[in-house]
């Protein structure tokens, strides 16, 4: 985010809205996911962020499934599902992210754009972003060029100003240049609006936790509660791995015993030894110093970190570490499961809304780009499946709605409306489903 400090220089008045304390959570939140290098105080061996967002991604898409209605629609989900694992991945990590559309000739791909390369400029009174600024970093030649995109909701639409800037060093922003200083950038315009276009051009992926950071409307990672845990955890692995340096057998040597090298009249001290000073001149020898390792007391501490931090983010007990040995009663496994449960709806959620969203956005901005095929599309034009939950199981709910049917209690075209995500609220919408799905002489 260092080239999004100067934003000033590019947009004279702009001011990010982040506070402090949430710029350097999100800060955190990325280093936390993308950093390994061990330090003096932590070792983030375990990375565990990575292993968070890695299950959680895969458990919110394991039994998904969308239908367009119709070619256009089915064609933006095709470009949708090029991105939707990265795209919840990224808001899982950084609280928010944003998708945008790329018209080209044969429909749209999509970027998706990270919250720790943009500076939020304003939000409305939902939290919805309405003035951002983003970067993108080119390097070429020795240089670095960077591209800040600012995108601003007015009353008409949505505007949109382009600023190039080249440098000589990375993260500085160095001095304006024009858009055709790179071929990529060429046919950009310094200025474009785009009247009738919702939502700044982009959709947001948004986190549904409350801010525990500073209490403002700005959305925070999933494991934002459990960033301190995850610390105290990269700290006590550090400790553990000095903890074993620390308990090698070395061997104490009285200075008569060390080699010297040649040429040299210091003593060479062989790896892994530590040198026993004689105070008794008449002390010589060997002593093996092997100390008892204190492993079992950081494991505990490491396995109870691991427990806590289950909980704080609403993951199934043992997802992350071993599973408790003590039994546990029914309510306690149905409860972890249940947590599990509604963490993974809520994202699947997040992506539902999202990719409804893009289905608007991506019909207003296919009609004005002219793109080929386009249509307005409605927010309904797709079918979406989730599979079974831990919370809802939809092979018994089907058994369930046949029971009724059988039972006189429910009318077919209305159950196998609701199997195969059909409208059913009107006698032509029934019509339609007798006729594509019921035998003749079945009413």
């Amino acid at each position: 985010m260092s080239m999004l400090r100067g934003l000033e220089q590019a947009f004279p008045g702009a001011k990010d809205c982040t506070g402090p304390a949430m710029q350097a959570a999100v800060e955190d939140w990325f280093r936390l996911y993308f950093d390994d290098a061990v330090t003096e105080e932590e070792d983030p061996c375990q990375r565990l962020p990575v292993a968070i967002v890695g299950r959680l991604g895969r458990a919110c898409f394991s039994e998904y499934s969308a239908a367009g209605r119709s070619e256009f629609a089915r064609q933006v989900l095709r470009g949708l599902e090029t991105v939707r694992r990265k795209a919840v991945q990224l808001a899982l990590i950084g609280g928010e992210c944003w998708l945008k559309p790329l018209p080209g000739p044969d429909g749209f791909s999509f970027a998706v754009m990270r919250r720790d390369a943009v500076a939020v400029l304003g939000r409305d009174a939902q939290g919805e972003v309405n003035d951002l600024v983003s970067a993108e970093v080119t390097r070429q030649s020795g240089k670095w060029y960077t591209l800040l995109e600012r995108r601003t909701q007015t009353a008409r639409g949505v505007r949109i100003e382009n600023r190039l800037f080249v440098s000589h060093s990375a993260g500085s922003l160095g001095s304006p240049v024009g858009l055709a200083a790179l071929p990529q950038y060429a046919a950009l315009q310094p200025v474009l609006e785009l009247p009738g276009v919702s939502g700044l051009g982009l959709v947001p992926l948004r986190m549904s936790l409350e801010n525990c950071v500073d209490g403002s409307s700005e959305p925070v990672s999933v494991y934002a509660a459990a960033a301190g845990l995850i610390h105290s955890i990269n700290r006590n692995e550090r400790q553990l791995a000095r903890e074993f340096d620390n308990g090698q057998s070395r061997v104490f040597a009285s200075a008569d015993l060390l080699r010297r090298r040649p040429g040299s009249s210091r003593a060479e001290l062989p790896p892994g030894l530590f040198v026993g000073l004689d105070d008794d001149p008449e002390t010589t020898g060997l002593t093996v110093f092997s100390p008892a390792l204190r492993q079992q007391s950081f494991l505990e501490r490491k396995r109870e970190y691991l427990r806590n931090l289950e909980s704080l983010i609403g993951l199934k007990r043992g997802l992350l570490g071993e599973v408790e040995a003590a039994p546990r009663t029914a309510t306690e496994v149905t409860s972890s499961q249940g947590d599990y449960a509604l963490t993974i709806q809520d994202l699947q959620q997040m992506w539902e809304t999202a990719l409804r969203r893009t289905l608007v956005l991506c019909g207003q901005l296919g009609t004005l780009y002219g793109v080929p095929g386009a249509s307005a599309l409605n927010d309904d034009d797709a079918a979406v499946e989730w599979g079974n939950g831990v919370l809802y199981d939809k092979d018994k709910a089907w058994a369930e709605t046949m029971q009724m049917v059988k039972d006189g209690m429910l009318r077919p075209e209305i159950a196998l409306a609701w199997k195969y995500g059909l409208p059913w609220e009107s006698e032509a919408d029934l019509a339609a489903v007798r006729q594509k799905y019921m035998p003749q002489g079945i009413l």
